[in-house]
């Protein structure tokens, strides 16, 4: 039942945003070290991005713990583990 559920609610949504527009939301969010409210994310965007398609944006990131939607604004929480960054680091390019 819940399966179906979400299958309808994809259909219904038409499109996702793409993944090149989900990581520039995140970086302007994790960029800024304080509270934004909608209008002002909208702003500091380099590029345009649809209101609905910035809410589905939103929706997901918060359901991931990565940022916080209040009255007063979104606010960027996700802490990034330290030992995951010196791993890349250390790597080997491909």
């Amino acid at each position: 039942m819940v399966q179906e559920t979400k299958i309808l609610e994809k259909e219904k949504l038409g499109h996702s945003p793409n993944l090149s527009t989900v990581l520039m939301v995140e970086q302007v969010l994790k960029e800024s070290n304080e509270l934004l409210t909608l209008a002002e994310l909208k702003r500091r965007l380099p590029k345009k991005v649809m209101h609905q398609t910035l809410l589905q944006i939103l929706d997901y990131l918060q359901v991931s713990g990565k940022i916080i939607i209040g009255t007063k604004g979104i606010l960027w929480v996700f802490a990034e583990r330290k030992e995951i960054e010196e791993l890349i680091k250390r790597g080997t390019e491909v």
